[in-house]
């Protein structure tokens, strides 16, 4: 099955969506290190993203960035083309396209990395307005468009209405016309992630495809119907991971502040990580010793060592906590996990060791596996990493903790894709 991947980030969503069986056909991703980390995962495994690739840009004809552009006639003609010369694919023929187009301007976290600010005057609040033109052209047999649970309730402007910003997100996919179309807020745990991680969901469906005919497509008749109506998978409430079995086997004993482990310290010791640590092809599993990568430590100073150590032995500690800061616990309580991971590296004390997680930790906890590489800078922080919408400083550097950050966990990724696949083979789910 064919998939059009807008939006796509560092490709949390897309690899989810490989495991259920999807090809990538074409990816769009404003930032180049995000695309890079993209087409750098899939170029050996899909040859026409290695084709005349420009690898100091990441693009070619089936990768490019701005989806402003790519939503315009011309482009989309020529993209069509493409798609019929290299796939064999007509107009009506792509399975699926989805999107999360960014949300900086409804998250919790992008708000308080913000400026003050109308969300209607940042260029990429409005950016769902493109991926409902580019539906509209390519007309797949379904789509899928995930944000932030901020987008529910958020306001144009500070005078504006509670919820007018997901109104208008529904118009204007209602507006497309020829899709019934179901939405629901998804929490990433009741599909096996060590997060919490609420997720809003709309998903259309083609009218005439087995599946479809019993929905409507009404502003008023889409919110919570996602999972009640079929088109997402219901998950399994209590099946999330732990946060030591999880990351249990990348604990270093002789781990250095600010150095880095380059070599598996153990053996692996729970089923999530022997999956996290097999090979591309699936044939392998690394052993304890194999080489490890994106497993660098940040350089704390004394001072923070010391209140990190006190957090992880649950004593008082002095000085002022960042916002939010927390250790991450061994296991979650009878609710199961409560954190959601952030574009913040700072936000999570890691639960034995007085430090921050690294960037393959980070990456565990969305659920990339270990042969997943990432492309850019480790961190940054500022003005490169938050812009200022006052002064016209729309761009943002995505370092690699932001890219991770940002993308959807792939076993949810991955349990929606399979649904999806299903109702396009014609199976019927409950």
């Amino acid at each position: 099955m064919s998939v059009v991947d807008l939006f796509a980030g560092c490709g949390g969503l897309g690899l989810g969506l490989e495991q259920a069986g999807f090809t990538p056909i074409f990816v769009n991703e404003l930032n180049d290190d995000a695309r890079g980390t993209y087409i750098s995962n899939r170029k050996d495994r899909h040859p026409h993203f290695a084709r005349g690739l420009d690898e100091a840009k990441w693009t070619n004809p089936f990768c490019s960035a701005d989806a402003r552009k790519l939503s315009s006639k011309n482009t989309l003609d020529r993209l069509e083309s493409s798609f019929k010369s290299e796939f064999g694919i007509e107009n009506g023929e792509i399975d699926l396209v989805v999107g999360g187009p960014p949300c900086q301007g409804f998250s919790g976290i992008g708000h308080r990395r913000s400026y003050s600010v109308a969300r209607e005057d940042v260029p990429s609040n409005h950016l769902f307005k493109d991926m409902a033109r580019i539906i509209s052209h390519l007309r797949p047999r379904a789509f899928v468009f995930e944000n932030v649970r901020g987008l529910l309730t958020g306001r144009w402007t500070e005078y504006g209405t509670n919820g007018e910003i997901w109104n208008d997100v529904k118009k204007a996919f209602v507006g497309i016309g020829g899709y019934k179309l179901a939405a629901e807020l998804v929490y990433a745990k009741n599909y096996g992630v060590a997060q919490n991680r609420p997720r809003i969901v709309l998903v259309g469906i083609r009218e005439g495809i087995a599946g479809a005919a019993t929905l409507r497509s009404e502003l008023d008749s889409i919110d919570g119907t996602g999972i009640s109506s079929g088109l997402l998978p219901r998950g399994n409430p209590g099946s999330w991971t732990t946060i030591a079995e999880l990351l249990g086997d990348l604990v270093d004993p002789d781990y250095q502040n600010g150095g880095k482990t380059t070599e598996y310290p153990s053996k692996v010791l729970s089923e999530v990580q022997r999956d996290l640590r097999r090979s591309i092809d699936g044939e392998s599993v690394a052993a304890k010793g194999s080489p490890l990568t994106e497993h660098d430590y940040s350089k704390h100073s004394p001072a923070v060592v010391k209140k990190f150590r006190a957090m992880i032995h649950g004593r008082e500690f002095e000085g002022t906590r960042k916002f939010a800061q927390r250790k991450l616990p061994r296991e979650w309580g009878a609710n199961g996990p409560s954190i959601t991971a952030t574009s913040l590296p700072d936000d999570y004390v890691h639960f034995e060791q007085p430090r921050t997680l690294t960037v393959r930790e980070w990456a565990r906890l969305q659920g990339f596996p270990d042969w997943y590489q990432f492309k850019g800078k480790r961190t940054t922080g500022g003005l490169l990493r938050a812009g200022n919408p006052l002064e016209g400083i729309h761009f943002r550097e995505l370092p690699k903790y932001t890219q991770i950050g940002n993308a959807v966990p792939v076993p949810m990724a991955r349990a929606i894709g399979e649904h999806i696949a299903g109702i396009l083979s014609g199976m019927q789910h409950t």
